[in-house]
């Protein structure tokens, strides 16, 4: 079955769906919750893998750690022992030889130099560690060498070993390196024994010289592929480098620590020596295991750099950090654009949001503006009828006081100030009905709302304040600037009304394009004016009713109902709508949609002094047509007492025929129109006024109503118009105004003629 969409939907849907349309959609996602966990997890994929990468490359360097420091003491282990195989070998080749010799003199020895030297070629010629074998005398001059026959001239008298044996001292039984002259310059340390003659004496010494360069090439081979991280090293306990690979300058010394180990007599041990960023060690941070070779005076040690530690560790957790933080990166990426998503996702929904409640405050502005059109009518119905009662009473007075009644001054005042308070209320009803008069100007807001803050600050009152945020921007408007300002008073004193103990009214303005496709009941170009307060606010049932005509909840005398009522019926008859959002405790926003002009604003014209001209002589012949008989009596009455001759018309179609009557005979013609526009008859004021402005000699036409567009449509016919209930003072400057032209005219005919 389909069913047939009338008059009772907007936009596609019932009413009652458009004032439930966020009913209709998803409900409002939680974006604060969703932006948490997104957040919570993009935290969780950087932290964890984070965690879980610096647990791993940390227990990584500490294996490392720990891997080189195991390798320093196998090493040095290794390095010991054969350390103290080449010095326990040493030792007993140093007792052989002093059994050799021992007994014999000098001079015996030189004797048998000869035999002697094939010997000790024999002892120590068969190991590659040894340099040469030395027979040394007290003096420490050279008796016999293993290398050299005859042992050429040489004595080591002076020689740290020589005279440290000679004391009795164990550390110089190992020399400290010395380059061998004699030989081919190769560096070379000595291990050398005290020989002793029968009685105990000193009688010189025996030395075996060992090549650096025999341990240098082991510790090469022994370190293979460590080489560039780890160096071993044979040092004397006093810290004197022996061998050491890589070899080191001659100048080099052990690291303090280490050789404080050594001074100390610590048999063995492992160091972590900080690096000596000056330079004076040769080395940077370290782990060094150190042994002493049996009970020599000797130590071997192994050092592994840290920094070859760092290097390989860094290598190895770059290559894991990219395994693992790869995958990382994606998955960061992913919530990042999630993130990303969701905030586009938050906005598009704010703004559908807004978009919808401005849909929807409008087509409630929209429905409530045909509800008020035809309540209007009524109003302006009651209105019309009201200005005629006005009127009887206002020419009434003025009658009484042209006759001079002067006891009943008093009264005619009084009478006189009601009237002033019912042509107010009635011109407010007349603006509600959408029957007052607007008179379109084009305003920049911005400098016409400079001139008006003063206004507004003092329909506000003391204790609140006034913020004004209208932007260079923002677009002109064509509006009625009275209507206007009397829109933003009324708005201002139920702010104020809503703040009795202070508060912020605020004025805002923004360009608003709203779109056909959009589905608003209103298009095209407005500037929004948004009028808020931080005041009570309204509860729903009141906001319900706040733009309608004599609704109010203040106390009795304290307002009309005819406020927020005006406000919506000048935007409407503006071109545009006015809407009102109230929230109970936070205030209530008045935004009023006027559409965009697209002219210049013009300076505001100078105010016309009105002028009372002076009486001529002479009365006019008035034809009056006014449907109403009291108001027609009144009104002829007054204007007898001016001094004119009035006759008078029911309608416009007997008002014609007295025209033409007058046209044809010419008996006393008629010098001034006066007329109603809205009367019974098949033509109204504004037929007639045509009719007698197209005549040969044109009639000047003076027009009375409170509608609004029959004024519109009176200014067009090029004539004078009052406005109902009208001002007896500018009748009478009008009427003294055509006797004048009449006059003139009469004056330049008689000239003619």
């Amino acid at each position: 079955m389909i069913r047939r969409l009338d008059d009772s939907t907007t936009n596609g849907l019932p009413d009652d769906w458009q004032d439930n349309s966020p009913a209709l959609g998803m409900p409002e996602p939680d974006f604060a919750v969703r932006r948490f966990t997104l957040i919570a997890l993009l935290a969780a994929a950087i932290v964890l893998p984070a965690i879980y990468a610096a647990a791993v490359v940390y227990s990584n360097f500490r294996a490392r750690v720990a891997s080189a420091t195991d390798a320093t003491v196998r090493t040095v282990r290794i390095a010991e022992e054969h350390a103290l195989k080449v010095f326990d070998l040493n030792e007993t080749l140093d007792a052989r030889v002093d059994d050799l010799v021992r007994g014999l003199d000098n001079d015996a020895i030189r004797a048998h130099e000869a035999d002697i030297h094939n010997k000790l070629q024999t002892i120590g010629g068969g190991y590659p560690q040894v340099a040469s074998v030395s027979i040394f005398g007290p003096e420490g001059l050279l008796l016999a060498n293993s290398r050299y026959y005859p042992a050429p001239h040489a004595s080591i008298a002076s020689r740290d070993d020589f005279v440290g044996i000679r004391g009795g001292h164990i550390l110089e039984h190992v020399s400290k390196v010395m380059v061998w002259h004699a030989g081919s310059g190769e560096a070379v340390f000595n291990t050398g024994i005290a020989r002793r003659a029968p009685t105990g004496a000193f009688a010189g010494l025996v030395s075996v010289a060992l090549r650096r360069s025999y341990f240098e090439s082991f510790y090469r081979e022994l370190l293979g592929s460590e080489r560039g991280a780890m160096t071993v090293m044979l040092t004397r306990t006093d810290g004197a480098v022996l061998a050491s690979y890589p070899p080191r300058p001659e100048s080099a010394v052990v690291a303090p620590r280490f050789a404080a180990a050594l001074a100390a007599g610590s048999r063995s041990g492992v160091l972590r020596l900080p690096g000596d960023h000056a330079g004076h060690s040769g080395h940077d941070g370290q782990i060094l295991a150190y042994r002493q070779v049996g009970s020599y005076p000797v130590y071997v040690s192994c050092a592994y750099s840290v920094s070859a530690i760092w290097a390989a560790w860094s290598r190895r957790a770059l290559v894991f950090a990219a395994s693992v933080f790869t995958p990382s990166i994606v998955l960061w990426l992913v919530l990042l654009l999630s993130l990303k998503r969701l905030a586009a996702e938050k906005q598009a929904w704010e703004q559908w949001q807004a978009e919808a409640s401005m849909r929807r405050s409008i087509e409630s502005a929209y429905r409530q503006s045909r509800k008020m059109e035809t309540l209007g009518n009524l109003v302006g119905t009651v209105a019309h009828d009201f200005n005629n009662l006005l009127t009887i009473i206002a020419t009434n007075v003025q009658i009484a006081r042209r006759r001079g009644v002067a006891v009943i001054d008093r009264e005619l005042g009084a009478i006189e100030r009601a009237l002033k308070n019912g042509q107010s209320l009635t011109r407010q009803l007349l603006g509600v009905a959408r029957k007052q008069p607007l008179r379109s100007e084009t305003l920049d807001l911005s400098r016409w709302m400079s001139a008006s803050r003063e206004l507004l600050r003092t329909s506000l009152g003391a204790n609140a304040a006034l913020v004004v945020d209208i932007g260079r921007d923002v677009w002109p408007i064509e509006v009625d600037s009275a209507e206007l300002e009397l829109a933003l008073i009324n708005v201002a004193v139920n702010a104020r009304d809503a703040m009795p103990g202070g508060g912020r009214f605020t004025v805002r303005a923004t360009n608003v394009r709203l779109e056909p496709e959009a589905g608003f009941a209103l298009t095209g170009e407005f500037v929004q004016i948004s009028l808020e307060d931080t005041g009570s606010g309204m509860p729903p049932d009141v906001l319900a009713h706040a733009f309608e005509p004599l609704f109010t909840t203040k106390p009795k005398g304290m307002g009309t109902g005819l406020g927020l009522p005006q406000v919506f019926a000048f935007c409407d008859r503006s071109g545009g709508l006015a809407t009102i959002d109230s929230t109970p405790g936070l205030g209530t926003s008045v935004r009023l949609y006027l559409p965009r002009a697209h002219e210049t604003p013009a300076a505001a014209p100078a105010e016309r002094e009105r002028t009372m001209d002076a009486p001529a002589l002479g009365g006019l012949h008035v034809l009056l047509v006014e449907d109403n008989d009291e108001v027609a009596a009144g009104t002829e009455a007054l204007l007898r007492m001016m001094g004119h001759r009035v006759t008078s018309a029911f309608n416009a179609d007997a008002a014609l025929r007295l025209i033409a009557d007058t046209v044809s005979r010419l008996p006393d013609p008629f010098d001034v129109l006066i007329s109603d526009i809205h009367m019974p008859g098949a033509a109204n004021g504004i037929d007639l006024a045509e009719a007698a402005q197209a005549l040969e000699s044109p009639l000047p036409v003076i027009l009375i109503t409170g509608y609004a567009q029959e004024l519109e449509r009176a200014r067009n016919v090029n004539v004078r118009v009052l406005s109902k209930p009208f001002d007896i003072a500018l009748l009478e400057s009008m009427l003294q105004t055509i006797r004048r032209e009449r006059d003139d005219r009469a004056h330049a005919h008689g000239k003619a003629s």
